[in-house]
């Protein structure tokens, strides 16, 4: 088990894991079925955005004989930390913002602000709310702002 860089074969488990993590985590929330289940892809994901230079450059995968989770990176800043449905609760989500805390310097996000539990999960960490907010890009949501 360990977590390392990703490479371009990961990216269809890494696109895996986004799709299935935002159709339960979010669909409830937002309820736009052709978002969920038409334009979020996993083939389109990997195609039009996870192969993006910039963005595979900052992804970071836990490896253990399958990909389990992995965090995005832009900066100091958290953009994506998903786990794996199937292998939540085991620990995965500690290890990959540990991992981004002391090797990557991590110390700031944004979140859905309906996502208490994700929020939780940060502020477990050491993330605390900073008041800033900001909407979500074309929805009526508001995202929130923490730091360490």
């Amino acid at each position: 088990m360990y977590i390392r860089k990703a490479i371009i074969d990961d990216l269809s488990r890494v696109a895996e894991i986004y799709v299935f993590n935002n159709r339960i985590n979010f669909f409830p929330i937002f309820k736009d079925e052709s978002f969920s289940f038409g334009e979020l892809q996993v083939v389109s994901l990997v195609d039009n955005y996870f192969k993006k230079d910039e963005i595979i450059k900052n992804i970071y995968v836990f490896d253990n004989v399958v990909i389990k989770g992995f965090i995005q990176m832009d900066g100091t800043e958290i953009c994506k930390l998903y786990v794996d449905t199937s292998f939540q609760g085991e620990g995965i989500g500690n290890k990959l913002i540990e991992f981004a805390m002391k090797e990557l310097h991590a110390n700031n996000l944004w979140a859905l602000e309906k996502n208490i539990r994700a929020i939780s999960f940060y502020q477990r960490h050491g993330f605390h709310l900073t008041g800033q907010k900001k909407f979500e890009e074309d929805t009526t949501e508001y995202l929130v702002k923490l730091e360490r």
